[in-house]
């Protein structure tokens, strides 16, 4: 990261830190990508069952490592503010809660996974391979989060093409063992399903020796001597992390466990509409990937414009980051209807389940316009560390009024399972206009209080 003077610059350097974070979301999300689709080709009951473990599984993860995504802010703006020396510190601090919440997740699940299973009624088969797709899964808990502590320290420098390197480099790695855990080559088992959470496992370690190496051979990390220095566990430090990450876990986790709540509640409908469901679920978050990594980016940015007190260049990049994540959701929402009946081939070979992926997709649509608007939003006001109000909204906006607006209409009219959909997309318009309210009082706020200093 570096000051610029002209939107030329601000966007020349935007498009530098964005571009890598882009490509390595959509790499990491792929792994799910290819799980799911792959577990497909293998059969309707292996898609179902990854596709329950899956909706467990990601609201979890999304919203814990939303913990961990508080050290990207915090270290940001100490680079802004020129206090080098304090960033080891931090980061060790965020890699020793990463392996706290590894345990607890791991404890939870253990006490949890089975009951909720048992609790949804669901096809042996289906039950059987969420089961074990998640227990292949939690092999690779650890390495994950501790991956994402040392990411966001790499991010915070602006080197966000290392974090791309990286996930491209696992990537492949990740799509073989799928291949041969799930269809049974190369003399491994054929575990359908199942296979895909070993694999993944397998990758997450991967990723964090690479990480690993990264963070203590290579420049400018290495600098930073992070592993270096022991350092003991500071509870005060912890509870700096988690007074800023935990309102930008749950507002993560109130997101995408709305998803999974609804893949829960659609457990009442048959094999292949939980099926479809789950594979048009997982092509839009895939595009997904895209305002997320415009929230990453702005994030990056704006905290560390705040952090040297460069207000109207703080809003610059608002501004410009708003217009580049329309214009793609635009995009995305383009590229869904023109190929929604090549990608359902993608995940199913029965011809009834492709039909349900393609009129999902359609729904999917006004997913992105409304993420193109809300993710972005929210990456800005985490890099004016405000993070409490939009953890509201995303509370208010998913659960008290897009889930019951969608379960009544499944329920209760001839909408049927698409009525949860549009009780998604409900939810996603209402936190969209809430969240750009927000954005301008806070901007306001910044520049009062700067003025007033």
């Amino acid at each position: 990261m570096k000051p610029t003077q002209t939107i030329r610059q601000k966007i020349r350097l935007f498009l530098i830190v964005m571009m890598p974070i882009l490509v390595t979301q959509l790499g990491l999300y792929a792994m799910n990508f290819f799980d799911t689709m792959m577990s497909g080709q293998a059969g309707a009951e292996d898609l179902a069952g990854v596709a329950i473990g899956s909706s467990l599984w990601v609201p979890v993860f999304t919203g814990l490592s939303g913990v961990l995504l508080a050290l990207t802010p915090i270290i940001s703006q100490t680079i802004g503010a020129d206090r080098k020396e304090d960033v080891p510190f931090s980061v060790l601090q965020g890699v020793y809660l990463s392996v706290f919440l590894s345990v607890v997740i791991l404890i939870s699940g253990a006490l949890v996974i089975e009951p909720i299973l048992a609790y949804m009624s669901l096809d042996a088969d289906v039950e059987h391979i969420a089961y074990h797709y998640l227990i292949g899964l939690g092999f690779g808990v650890l390495p994950l989060f501790i991956q994402t502590a040392l990411r966001c320290f790499i991010d915070s420098l602006g080197q966000t093409r290392v974090t791309m390197l990286i996930t491209l480099i696992a990537l492949p790695i990740n799509v073989f063992f799928n291949y041969v855990l799930i269809f049974g080559k190369l003399g491994f088992p054929q575990l359908g399903g199942i296979g895909a959470g070993y694999a993944s496992a397998v990758t997450y370690w991967v990723i964090l020796f690479i990480t690993i190496y990264f963070v203590s051979r290579v420049r400018p990390f290495a600098a930073y001597g992070i592993f270096k220095t022991f350092v003991n566990v500071s509870l005060a430090k912890w509870k700096e992390i988690l007074w800023l990450g935990l309102p930008i876990g749950f507002t993560i986790f109130f997101e995408t466990s709305i998803f999974a709540a609804v893949t829960l509640l659609m457990s009442t409908f048959d094999t292949a509409t939980i099926a479809a469901h789950q594979a048009a679920i997982n092509f839009a978050s895939f595009l997904y990937m895209i305002p997320l990594s415009m929230a990453f980016t702005l994030t990056i940015v704006v905290g560390y414009e705040v952090g040297a007190k460069r207000l109207t260049d703080a809003k610059q990049y608002s501004k410009l980051g708003m217009v580049i994540a329309i214009g793609m959701g635009i995009v995305a929402g383009i590229i869904i209807f023109l190929l929604r009946e090549p990608v359902s081939r993608l995940y199913t070979i029965d011809a009834a389940v492709a039909v349900l992926i393609q009129q999902f997709l359609i729904y999917s649509i006004f997913f992105q316009l409304s993420d193109a608007i809300a993710t972005p939003i929210q990456g800005i006001l985490r890099g004016y560390k405000d993070v409490n109000i939009p953890f509201l909204f995303a509370f208010v906006s998913f659960w008290l009024i897009g889930l019951p607006t969608g379960y009544i209409l499944a329920n209760y009219t001839n909408f049927g399972p698409f009525g949860y959909w549009i009780g998604l997309i409900t939810g996603l318009a209402v936190a969209a206009i809430a969240l750009l309210g927000r954005l301008a009082k806070v901007e306001k706020g910044a520049a009062q209080s700067r003025l007033e200093g």
